[in-house]
């Protein structure tokens, strides 16, 4: 099962950052053309007053000549306010106004120009801003006629400087709500995750819970638990389907097994129909297929349903192991196989003998029967960091990548095993009973060749021997 993502992964979180990156795009735009457009209004504004300006004095030129607008701008300089002149000679020496001396100002005459000049403000000298227009006054004169500008200036400077702490804010602010509703939904998701996960593991009782806040996560969380409950309704009745036949079946079958027995038994006695007797011995076997498959059936269930945990109790897979070899030579030393054990460390778990020793039996079993003549078959219970692996590897042709996952069902075998015998539940019980153990069964390559099963035990089944500390076995 997959870890559950982190924050960042999350999509609610990604969605919330590119919106808040749309937004502090936005509002930089807003904001940019808004201060644009002010200053284009405010410098209209200005040029308006200041072409005003320059008419007025225009006229007083025209009609009274040099002396008449130097009157007019000592006139007009008497009056305090945001209009600013200064009248000079070819030398830029001081005539008329209320700028001195001359402003370093560059431009054609007849331009709009901005330039600093200093006015004493509150007894102290203060640079400020200013914008107007140069004019050239025949006899070597200039005239600029300007306004100050300069509480203009500072509402720019304000703005330029407020602008990035305002997107700054805007990212920190948004990023913060963004890891809140992330966060949020990851505890919402998380949940339905974890029931999903436990679901996954087997345990078809548990449910997403709800909030009780009727939102959408509260209705996909019933709609899914309405969806499991009827997967658990069908699931148990196959299951119960499936056990009553096994249980109900095999009575009978162990009555007409019995039957057949007392049947052979009194022609072998007789001395007579030799061949209704063979008959009646294959019959007896194919009793005994059909009642190994009741049996696998009913242990399945029994595994499935927990009602062998109570025979847990600490083992030694070493000894276990042992055990299957002693029970496995003679068919091996039939079909000329070898088995051998390679294990020497205890390997102590808490878990089920029985149900252990049927699991490794039938991997052991599957070993021999698909291993060719001369071939190898190896088991080995070695302690791991990770807990403890309990493996059967052989040199038969093994299972290929793509049908792994489906051998471990019920009743399934690939077309390479159809004509061999078995019911097709031998990895399924393998399955339940590492699923009973909290154990996972790993189908991997035996390289170069051959198919090796694991049953791979966590470490918290691992026990210890008394007065002995866990130890690796060598590979």
């Amino acid at each position: 099962m997959r870890t559950k993502p982190s924050l960042l992964q999350t999509q609610a979180f990604r969605i919330v950052l590119v919106y808040v990156l749309l937004f502090a795009f936005s509002v930089t735009a807003l904001l940019f053309f808004t201060y644009w457009n002010t200053r284009r209004t405010l410098d209209a504004q200005t040029d308006q007053i200041i072409e005003a300006e320059i008419t007025g004095l225009d006229d007083e030129y025209r009609h009274f000549g040099l002396p008449g607008l130097v009157e007019a701008v000592r006139s007009r300089s008497l009056h305090q306010g945001q209009s600013l002149y200064i009248l000079v000679d070819s030398q830029h020496h001081y005539v008329a106004g209320n700028l001195d001396p001359w402003p370093q100002v560059s431009g054609a005459p007849g331009d709009m120009l901005e330039f600093d000049f200093e006015r004493p403000v509150n007894g102290k000298l203060e640079t400020r801003r200013a914008r107007g227009r140069l004019l050239s006054i025949s006899g070597d004169f200039e005239l600029l006629v300007a306004q100050d500008v300069h509480d203009r200036d500072l509402t720019e400077r304000m703005f330029t400087t407020t602008l990035p702490w305002t997107v700054v804010l805007i990212l920190i602010l948004g990023t913060v709500g963004g890891a809140l509703l992330g966060r949020n939904m990851l505890n919402r998701l998380d949940a339905i995750n974890r029931t999903s996960g436990e679901i996954i593991a087997g345990d078809l009782s548990r449910r997403v819970p709800l909030k009780g806040s009727g939102d959408e996560f509260d209705v996909l969380s019933e709609n899914l638990n309405r969806m499991l409950d009827r997967i658990e309704r069908l699931m148990k009745g196959l299951r119960e389907v499936t056990d009553s036949v096994a249980h109900d079946l095999r009575t009978p079958l162990n009555r007409l097994r019995n039957r057949l027995e007392e049947s052979a038994a009194r022609l072998s006695a007789q001395g007579k129909d030799q061949i209704g007797a063979n008959e009646i011995e294959r019959a007896i076997a194919e009793t005994d297929q059909l009642i190994g498959t009741f049996n696998a059936l009913l242990l399945i269930a029994e595994t499935d349903a927990g009602t062998t945990r109570a025979a847990m109790s600490p083992l030694d897979l070493r000894e276990v192991a042992a055990d299957v070899v002693e029970l496995y030579e003679p068919l091996a030393e039939e079909k000329r196989v070898g088995l051998s054990l390679l294990t020497s460390l205890p390997a102590v778990i808490e878990g089920n003998r029985s149900l252990i020793a049927q699991a490794l039996a039938n991997l052991v079993d599957n070993a021999i029967k698909y291993t060719p003549s001369s071939g190898k078959v190896r088991i080995r219970a070695a302690i791991t960091p990770d807990g403890v692996d309990l493996s059967v590897a052989d040199s038969g042709p093994g299972i290929p990548e793509a049908d792994r996952s489906r051998v471990t069902e019920r009743f399934v075998r690939l077309e390479a095993s159809r004509n061999s015998p078995g019911t097709g539940l031998g990895l399924s019980l393998v399955a339940a009973v590492a699923h009973f153990h909290h154990a996972e069964l790993v189908l991997e390559d035996n390289l170069p060749t051959g198919l090796k099963a694991v049953l791979r035990f966590p470490k918290t089944a691992v026990r210890a021997l008394p007065g002995a500390p866990l130890k690796s076995a060598a590979e």
